[in-house]
């Protein structure tokens, strides 16, 4: 993982500059992978962008 485009994403989605699927990509991760960063260095997730991201990348479940 590069650090630089990891360090870079995070910065511009804490400034809302990205979207988190944008910033994700930039930093090269997953949505679900992004979140888990933001989660450890205390950046503030959207609500509606955690249920998009998370929502996309969870199994479909056969009930």
């Amino acid at each position: 993982m590069a650090t630089k485009g990891l360090s870079t994403a995070l910065t511009l989605y804490g400034a809302r500059t990205l979207t988190l699927s944008q910033a994700a990509a930039q930093a090269g991760l997953s949505e679900a992978e992004f979140i888990d960063q933001l989660e450890r260095r205390g950046i503030e997730v959207t609500e509606s962008e955690r249920a998009a991201a998370l929502g996309n990348e969870q199994p479909a479940h056969a009930d």
